[in-house]
Order: C-alpha cells, then structure tokens, then sequence
C-alpha cells in the first residue's frame, strides 16, 4: 500500500511539472527550435554554399575532406556546421535585441508618483504659509 502511495505522488508530481507554464514554454521552444534548424540547413545548403560553391569550385563544403591513411577528416562538413551555427546565432541576436527594444520602450515611461496624501497637503500648506512670513 506504501508503495502504491509513493507511485501516486510520484505521477502527480510529474504531472504538476509538466503542468507549469515554463515547462511548456521550453517544449515549444524546442520544437520551434528544431523546426528552424532545418530551415537553416536547408538555406545554408541550398543557397548558401551553392553560391560559395561558383569560388570555391565545390557544390559543397561536405565533400571537402582530408584523407590521412585510413582515416578520413571531413572538415566540410564542420565548415557547414559552422555556418549552420552563425545563421541560428544571428537570428537569435536579432531576437534578443528586438524583444530588449520592447522592453526598454515599456521602460521609458515612468509611472505617474502617486497622489500626495491628506498629511502630505497639510504639510506642503504650512511650508508654503512659512516662506510668505
């Protein structure tokens, strides 16, 4: 019955995990994450090195590679990781920068101070009595 118990909380645990909203927003993030890193792969084979291709005489940098006995080093394709990489990083700046600028704006406008209380009118009366003596 103890074991049962323990079971139980364990799946309910689990389930109030799952049911946080961060958890949910990281599962999203995820998925839209991969999602883009295909449309980057893509464009950087597809577009990208076809057009590096025209100067470095490759289609692309996958089949650029350096054989060492029996070993083969393909350093093209740590080439296209890396752009893949640059591609991601930049639109994630330009993300960054764009959600900072929204911030900043709702930064700007500083809240309205609040209404001087009935104390705070009766002494603001008497300072004002004073300096006219």
């Amino acid at each position: 019955m103890n074991v049962k118990e323990k079971g139980s909380g364990f799946i309910s645990e689990f389930k109030q995990f799952i049911a946080r909203g961060n958890v949910m927003d990281m599962a999203v993030g995820v998925i839209v994450g991969g999602a883009f890193k295909a449309i980057a792969d893509s464009l950087t084979a597809d577009i990208i090195m076809p057009i590096i291709g025209i100067f470095v005489k490759e289609n692309s940098f996958s089949d650029l590679s350096v054989s060492i006995g029996a070993a083969t080093i393909t350093y093209g394709n740590f080439i296209q990781a890396v752009l893949n990489f640059l591609i991601m990083a930049f639109v994630v700046f330009c993300m960054v920068k764009g959600i900072n600028r929204f911030h900043r704006k709702a930064e700007k406008a500083p809240p309205m101070p609040p209404a001087p209380s009935n104390e705070e009118k009766l002494l603001i009366e008497i300072r004002d009595l004073l300096k006219e003596k």
